[in-house]
């Protein structure tokens, strides 16, 4: 945006948008097609399983819905919160480069109304609410919009306080003892877990970003960034390498991840349901995705190559061309020079002959 400027700033942000949409209904129709065939081969249904049945009952009317981003199968419902937050992004850019903290006051007052008064959109075929509520997680978009954008502002964002790493710290070490033994109390009922009663309410409703989930995930952000900066030798580990390219191609490995999830949910269903086939699972899908995101690395470096190639040769024609008009034009002269100097030549010669002697003879 400061270099182009807002207009085609906009523009790119339409055309990622569009991008979105044009991925979420493909998903939609592989995930439902990936859904029927393993009903039909394993005589099994799994169309409740993963939301599609209303699609199976009323195709007419819920192809509409998944047009409108109102039907939100199972693992459909990211994208259309991530296309409704970029399509106010202008607007948040806008008002960042007039005022820094201004996006932030507002985006964290409709997050406090929406707590307090229930706000949400909501989806069909049931008239539920949508499982992450873009009045609620926009507030973090907008957290993260302003931390990018303080770099190029006059305003100081508080992110950058001497005090702040020693916070986040504190409260991730604490955050994870207790999340750990909650985890360990779900799976063995004598194991006590911390502040369980306490903290529960504060965590437990997801779909509007409860206020300790905010905290907690703002709290690892920093934590991360303040150990792991971008010049740190973790980020040229072979694991973070692929960890990165995964992330560069984020769309193409995100719906590769949801018609593995579709596979590997299936596979559970059918075969043994026990830890190691779910680990095996589990690490085939990671293995599928850093091999997806390598590939789509190697092609992409491979056409700007290619690209480059083409551009290369394209300039030294362009050079090579324009020698040979040059010549060309030395040619041209020198020949119109002989043919002057040949006319010239041929002309008949005139001798001087005088009437009488220019100066008396003695």
């Amino acid at each position: 945006m400061q270099r182009q400027g807002g207009v085609a700033a906009t523009g790119q942000i339409c055309r990622r948008i569009w991008q979105l949409y044009v991925a979420h209904i493909f998903i939609f129709v592989i995930l439902a097609a990936e859904v029927c065939y393993a009903t039909l081969s394993l005589h099994q249904t799994y169309s409740e399983d993963f939301g599609i049945d209303n699609f199976i009952d009323e195709p007419q009317v819920a192809i509409i819905k998944v047009l409108l981003l109102q039907y939100q199968p199972q693992f459909l419902d990211i994208l259309p919160i991530y296309m409704i937050l970029l399509g106010v992004f202008p607007v948040v850019l806008l008002l960042l480069q007039r005022c820094l903290p201004l996006p932030l006051i507002l985006s964290g007052a409709l997050y406090l109304l929406t707590l307090r008064f229930g706000w949400q959109p909501h989806s069909y075929p049931d008239n539920e609410a949508w499982f992450f509520n873009p009045l609620a997680w926009q507030f973090l978009f907008v957290i993260g919009a302003t931390a990018g954008y303080s770099r190029h502002s006059r305003w100081v964002f508080p992110g950058q306080a001497s005090w702040l790493p020693k916070l986040a710290i504190a409260i991730t070490v604490g955050v994870g003892i207790i999340s750990i033994s909650w985890t360990i109390h779900g799976a063995y009922d004598a194991f006590p877990g911390l502040l369980l009663r306490e903290l529960s309410p504060l965590v437990a409703d997801k779909s509007n970003l409860a206020p300790l989930r905010l905290i907690s995930f703002l709290a690892l952000a920093v934590t991360v960034a303040h150990f792991v900066g971008r010049d740190s030798g973790v980020l040229r580990w072979r694991v973070a390498q692929l960890i990165i390219r995964c992330g560069q191609h984020s769309l193409q490995v995100f719906c590769l991840g949801i018609v593995l999830s579709v596979l590997g949910y299936i596979l559970l269903t059918f075969f043994r349901d026990n830890i190691l086939t779910q680990l095996a699972i589990d690490l085939a899908g990671i293995v599928a995705m850093m091999g997806i995101a390598v590939l789509l690395t190697w092609y992409k470096a491979n056409n700007a190559t290619n690209a480059d190639a083409v551009i290369a040769a394209s300039a030294n024609f362009e050079i090579q061309r324009r020698s040979i008009a040059g010549i060309e034009r030395h040619v041209i002269v020198w020949i119109q020079d002989l043919r002057r100097l040949w006319a010239r030549s041929k002309r008949p010669r005139t001798e001087v002959r005088w009437r009488s002697q220019p100066y008396p003879m003695s």
